[in-house]
């Protein structure tokens, strides 16, 4: 009798452990709000706007954009970042300068499959990720007589909140996009000559629409989980 209650006590023991272990974590949500913690979910057009420069460094040099916008639209739980346009010049819309100047325009548009999702563990002070999926660059560079590379692929970012002390611009008080030497990979149709990486690295304000549709991007973004 006591080795039958012994078994019955382990039995019950092994199956509650396997419970446990069977029981997903739960994971963390993601909500995209209306300009702070408590206010209403958002859905709908985005745009993100440069601050400052945008710098992209490669074994045959580095350049700087001056002027970059990207707009697109997503849903309130952080999921279907699209990029519908996207824009990277100098000054005035020409060329980004540099060591090596070059001319980029943006390929294979709408970028889909993006996200943005909240991290509850705050790595490195952020608070979401921010990824741009399927996207697709081609720069005319100006050596050897102008030369073309093609990059692309998957792009993620930190994503900061406006009263985030540790956003990369802390004089600008919108939701804010910051790449940090960010490695992009080379795509079929470049030239020979055109490395095989390129990193990039430069800070985005991110807002929405307050009217749908608009056009007018002055709602200011918050994301939650």
């Amino acid at each position: 009798m006591a080795r039958i209650r012994h078994a019955l006590v382990l039995g019950t023991a092994t199956a509650a452990v396997l419970t446990v272990a069977a029981t997903p974590a739960s994971a963390a949500t993601t909500t995209i709000r209306a300009g702070s913690a408590t206010a209403a979910a958002y859905a709908g057009n985005v745009q993100a706007d440069l601050l400052g420069t945008a710098t992209v460094s490669s074994s045959l040099g580095g350049g700087t954009c001056d002027e970059s916008t990207m707009t697109g639209s997503i849903q309130s739980n952080g999921t279907g970042l699209t990029i519908a346009s996207a824009s990277f010049s100098g000054p005035g819309g020409g060329p980004c300068a540099g060591a090596t100047s070059s001319t980029i325009t943006t390929q294979n548009l709408p970028w889909t499959g993006g996200n943005v999702t909240y991290d509850p563990n705050h790595t490195g002070g952020r608070d979401a990720t921010v990824t741009i999926a399927n996207f697709r660059v081609r720069a005319v560079v100006n050596l050897f007589g102008g030369i073309t590379c093609i990059y692309g692929g998957s792009l993620t970012a930190n994503g900061y909140n406006g009263d985030n002390a540790n956003r990369p611009d802390t004089s600008n008080g919108e939701a804010q996009v910051g790449v940090n030497g960010a490695t992009v990979n080379r795509q079929s149709g470049s030239n020979f000559f055109c490395p095989s990486t390129a990193q990039v690295t430069a800070t985005y304000q991110l807002r929405g629409e307050s009217t749908p549709g608009s056009g007018t991007f002055d709602q200011s973004l918050y994301v939650t989980g």
